[in-house]
């Protein structure tokens, strides 16, 4: 019923930058929070930023200073500004939404996933 869908992942040199994209679509009555959540081999996954309807964000402290999360209510997209990039960051990166349909209570959606490859 809801999909989101992420774009934007790739391969970058350290240092460079890139800019993903999730995009939420279906019946949606309204979104209470969007973000950005990773996953390195071996690793769990951990959060990296999220925003709420109100442009509050968060970040975890690995990114604090590189990254910016920003949201176009209007379109229900979310966005994440990488900028110095780091081997460590490579991870495939997971679109997250916190989303209220028709007759429901609000739920978690999860996108399938974009690879960021960082080489050094």
């Amino acid at each position: 019923q809801v999909q989101l869908v992420e774009s934007g992942g790739g391969l970058v040199q350290a240092g460079g930058s890139l800019r993903l994209s999730c995009a939420a679509s279906g019946t949606i009555v309204g979104i209470n929070t969007m973000g950005w959540y990773r996953q390195a081999p071996g690793k769990e996954r951990e959060l990296v930023a999220t925003v709420t309807t109100t442009r509050r964000s968060n970040y975890a402290d690995s990114v604090k200073g590189r990254v910016t999360i920003s949201v176009d209510n209007a379109r229900n997209t979310v966005f994440l500004q990488m900028n110095s990039l780091k081997p460590e960051d490579t991870a495939v990166y997971y679109c997250h939404a916190e989303i209220t349909t028709p007759g429901s209570w609000i739920k978690a959606y999860w996108g399938q996933g974009t690879q960021v490859t960082v080489s050094s």
